[in-house]
């Protein structure tokens, strides 16, 4: 493929003979000027520019940086004399100027260089096909996340309508302590979906209440083997291992007691240590089948375990929201919209009227 090169000089003999120099190896454009050059760069997609500095109404430099956002790859050549010193600064500090070549030039010289921005033009082009294939390629995997993700919240769903509606209030949650705290926007998007797929594949055992439900031996190997199940669910899909590590953890203790590690501390990822507090926090407000506790007398029972189970840095930042703030959720549905699932500042909620059991209230899904 010929390459097209322009050539701008406000001097028609220098136009005249670069432009036989490199007609047999470039299809050629010439400009007289800045102004006739942009307009030869909206009408070609040109490979290389090599323009002489000292021109009247429009200068080299002025030139490219005109057309650095029009072609972005195009290779800049600057001719320059030996006392435009400091154009010749200008233009390298600004990075417009792929090289500079005094006058007056060697031919064979000039060739050779110009043979080398041909071959620095088509390895701009290849990064940047490259970088738009990657760019694609994690777009098409964030639709497959999104997607795995909705399949797996739907399931949930069509499964436990309690557990579902559990799922959503622990991310609400969750997200409102996390953006107190102030973490990644990345780690929003994972701690958002461990909190929808936390109970993915938990059953009836520890749906009965809060923590403060006394679990035997037998029960407590259930639960333990049902985060192990989940975890490995999780971690069989590539794009969901960072949620898997956070699902595999939530249930570690702070002083060290917990499952299935035996984790304390900080060596529980902050992602963890916040969805266990919000999970506990939602089966006291709201149990499935015990008495249901106010939002005071389940923030005592929390502090009494901090340190314990608990953060005290989680704990002290829920007890800042306020129990109007942690309470919109309890009276509300959520839609599943397109990547609302993932973002908390797109979560689409709408109250519901006339429905008497808080705890039974099933979120709709929007396609």
């Amino acid at each position: 493929m010929t390459h097209k090169l322009l050539i701008v000089d406000d001097e028609i003999a220098n136009l005249r003979l670069l432009e036989r120099l490199f007609s047999k190896d470039f299809q050629c454009l010439t400009a007289p000027s800045g102004r006739e050059a942009i307009r030869l760069l909206e009408q070609h997609d040109v490979a290389i520019l090599i323009t002489d500095q000292c021109m009247p109404e429009m200068t080299g430099i002025e030139l490219l940086k005109r057309t650095a956002r029009l072609r972005p790859h195009m290779v800049r050549i600057l001719l320059t004399g030996y006392t435009d010193v400091e154009a010749l600064v200008e233009a390298i500090n600004s990075g417009l100027v792929y090289m500079y070549i005094t006058k007056p030039w060697n031919n064979d010289d000039l060739k050779l260089r110009v043979s080398r921005a041909g071959a620095h033009y088509q390895n701009n082009k290849k990064r940047q096909a490259l970088a738009d294939a990657n760019q694609r390629l994690l777009l098409r995997l964030d639709e497959i996340k999104l997607g795995i993700v909705s399949a797996l919240t739907e399931m949930l769903r069509i499964r436990d309508k309690h557990a579902s509606a559990h799922a959503l209030r622990v991310r609400f949650y969750a997200m409102m302590i996390a953006a107190k705290i102030g973490v990644s926007e990345e780690q929003e998007e994972e701690l958002s979906i461990a909190a929808l797929l936390h109970d993915l594949g938990r059953i009836d055992i520890s749906r009965n209440g809060a923590a403060s439900t006394r679990v035997s031996p037998v029960e407590q190997t259930i639960v333990q083997a049902q985060s192990e199940c989940e975890a490995r669910l999780l971690r069989a899909i590539p794009e969901l291992a960072n949620v898997a590590e956070i699902v595999s953890c939530y249930s570690e203790n702070y002083d060290g007691t917990g499952t299935p590690r035996g984790l304390r501390a900080e060596q529980i990822p902050l992602l963890c240590r916040i969805l266990r507090l919000a999970d506990e926090y939602d089966q006291m407000v709201l149990p499935k089948a015990s008495a249901a506790m106010t939002h005071d007398e389940a923030m005592r029972f929390l502090t009494q375990r901090s340190g314990k189970q608990f953060d005290p840095v989680v704990i002290e930042v829920l007890s800042q929201l306020s129990p109007e703030e942690l309470g919109k959720q309890q009276h509300r549905t959520t839609t599943y919209g397109e990547y609302s699932l993932l973002r908390q500042d797109s979560l689409e909620a709408s109250y519901v009227d006339g429905c008497s059991d808080r705890a039974e209230r099933e979120p709709a899904r929007v396609f």
